[in-house]
């Protein structure tokens, strides 16, 4: 295990460098968004240019951000969308309302996705079964932000029963708030809950069809016992490891789903640096996803063996 693991980050950092290097390039290669000669802060970005080795070759540019990265932790500053301010600085206040968000979305998705899951399973082939199964194909196949056309339509504007936009402020834990951040958890949770009722219920499903579950019902143990001693506990080694992915996805946010609702958070953030070519923002805010992205699929990997003690990762017989 020790040694799947190290091949794994080693990996994941090889992957990170060619990825961050690949978007490095491609983003420098757009032309810089001009400033006017009257503007007072052109002096400023021109010497902060200068300093980021805007004029030299590529490879020259993406070794000074590699070592300003890495030796003092200096993402840059914003000459666009937050003029004169640490990029860092930027992301951080608009980290917390990207996860409140998405918290809640996976805390609402994920014990519904299991139950309806569950359900299906022991109710195969019937309407029930049918029902579940076709509704979870919907909501898999159609994106996110048509759900949340279609929530700020009726609950929104129909209804009133909620604002059509994210509550302004920092007060994230307010009454207010909670009601302001439930058409975006809906719009975010539908996918999600599809995706565990599929899972859950095609592992239960062929757990339920195994011979160790005749042999425990032929042991005296009811339907339900045996589901829930035997059958649950198997099904739980795939879906688990979902949930670890699901969690750490928290931070990633989701880039429509924000500029829909003006969540004033990292996804919102990520579109605005690609439309000002700010480039700073934009190469943070890439790093960052796709870190997130890798390590959610390590923790994935990692958890199989933790789970079921009979899996392990990279060995050969």
């Amino acid at each position: 295990m020790v040694k799947y693991v190290t091949q794994r980050i080693l990996l994941m950092l090889m992957t990170l460098l060619i990825i961050t290097f690949m978007s490095f390039v491609l983003i420098r290669m757009l032309p810089l968004p001009e400033l006017p000669s009257e503007d007072p802060h052109l002096p400023i970005v021109l010497a902060r240019r200068e300093a980021a080795g805007y004029n030299k070759p590529y490879l020259v540019q993406f070794g000074i951000f590699l070592k300003n990265v890495l030796t003092e932790w200096d993402w840059g500053v914003s000459d666009v969308l937050f003029f004169g301010q640490e990029v860092s600085d930027i992301f951080m206040s608009k980290l917390p309302a990207t996860m409140l968000v998405n918290f809640y979305s996976i805390i609402l998705s994920i014990p519904i996705g299991i139950i309806f899951g569950v359900i299906a399973a022991l109710k195969k082939n019937t309407w029930v079964d049918h029902t579940i199964s076709t509704l979870t194909m919907v909501c898999i196949s159609v994106p996110s932000f048509v759900y949340a056309f279609i929530i700020q339509y009726f609950l929104c504007y129909k209804l009133g029963w909620f604002p059509f936009l994210m509550k302004a402020g920092t007060d994230y834990f307010t009454w207010e708030m909670f009601i302001s951040v439930i058409p975006p958890v809906l719009s975010l949770s539908l996918g999600v809950i599809a995706g565990f009722t599929r899972v859950t219920r095609a592992e239960l499903t062929e757990v339920l069809t195994s011979e160790f579950m005749l042999l425990a019902r032929t042991k005296g143990l009811t339907k339900a016992q045996a589901t829930i001693r035997h059958a649950f506990k198997n099904c739980m080694v795939v879906v688990v490891p979902s949930i670890f992915g699901q969690f750490i996805g928290i931070l990633s946010g989701s880039l429509i789903i924000e500029k829909i609702f003006a969540i004033p958070g990292v996804g919102q953030l990520n579109l605005n640096a690609i439309y000002g070519r700010d480039y700073p923002m934009f190469m943070m805010l890439t790093v960052f996803y796709v870190t997130i992205s890798l390590v959610a699929s390590i923790v994935v990997d990692i958890s199989y063996g933790f789970i079921d003690p009979r899996i392990r990762m990279g060995s050969r017989k």
